[in-house]
């Protein structure tokens, strides 16, 4: 079973709270983790708009970059782009959301996805994915 880890499980692994066991939990489950280019992309700015206090954004950054150096990376390159349009025209998910399906759908199967998003987590069980969250 691959892993695979949204924007939102990453983040969540450098934040303290209910989330974080959810993810660790997730993860002690299969060696294997994925999370599309995008994750680190989205996960950045957002740890920006969780405090105002630089030194704990800079502790949020260093996790979020230690827990990504573990991950197997899946590039958004135009397949990827291609099956998330396509996902966004089929199903309620957003094309940026729909990246992140797409992208794990070319990890081995099955996928075990890690997300607190509830838009995609009806997808992601549509697609055949387990889906894991709080």
């Amino acid at each position: 079973m691959t892993v695979a880890l949204d924007t939102s499980a990453l983040l969540a692994l450098a934040v303290d709270g209910a989330q974080r066991g959810v993810v660790l939990a997730a993860l002690d489950a299969d060696p294997v983790w994925s999370a599309s280019a995008l994750a680190m992309g989205e996960a950045l700015p957002a740890i920006d708009r969780l405090t105002d206090e630089a030194v704990l954004r800079a502790d949020l950054e260093d996790a979020v970059r230690l827990a990504w150096d573990h991950v197997h990376v899946v590039p958004v390159d135009q397949r990827c782009l291609d099956r998330a349009a396509d996902l966004a025209r089929e199903q309620p998910v957003s094309v940026g959301r729909a990246i992140h399906l797409a992208a794990d759908e070319r990890m081995p199967a099955p996928i075990r996805f890690v997300t607190f998003d509830p838009s995609q987590i009806a997808v992601a069980l549509g697609i055949g994915y387990d889906v894991v969250s709080a």
